[in-house]
C-alpha cells in the first residue's frame, strides 16, 4: 500500500484528508514542519501533502529541507493551502512543490492530483 504523509496543523483539515484517503493509502500525520520532516525521514512516504502556513517552520522551509535530502528529494510534494492569491501558485512551484490544491479542498481535485503523482 502506498504511503502518504499529511503535514497540516489544523486538526479539522487533517481529519478531512484522512477521511478522504484512508481507505486507499497508508497515512501518517504531522501537525508541524519539524514533526513532518521527522516522519518523512522515518517512514519514507510515497507522497507528501504539505500545508504552507505551519507554526514554527512553514511549508516552504519543509519543502527546502526535503529537496535537500538525497533520500527524499524525489518524493512528490503537493501543497494543500489557503494561499490562493495571484502569484501564490507560481511561488509554490518555484519552491519545489510538484502540485497544488487550494483550500477549501475539492475532493475530486485532491483525488486527481494524488492519483497523478501516485499512479
Amino acid at each position: 500500500m502506498k504511503k502518504i504523509l499529511i503535514v497540516e496543523d489544523v486538526e479539522m483539515n487533517r481529519d478531512l484528508l484522512v477521511q478522504l484517503l484512508e481507505d486507499c493509502y497508508q497515512l501518517f500525520e504531522a501537525d508541524s514542519g519539524p514533526r513532518g520532516l521527522e516522519l518523512a525521514r522515518h517512514e519514507r512516504p510515497d507522497l507528501i501533502l504539505l500545508d504552507i502556513s505551519l507554526p514554527g517552520m512553514d511549508g516552504y522551509e519543509v519543502a527546502r529541507q526535503l529537496r535537500a535530502d538525497p533520500d527524499l528529494r524525489r518524493v512528490p510534494l503537493i501543497a494543500v493551502t489557503a494561499h490562493a492569491m495571484a502569484g501564490d501558485q507560481e511561488r509554490i512551484f518555484a519552491q519545489g512543490f510538484d502540485d497544488y490544491v487550494a483550500k477549501p479542498i475539492d475532493e475530486e481535485e485532491l483525488w486527481a492530483k494524488v492519483e497523478k503523482h501516485l499512479p
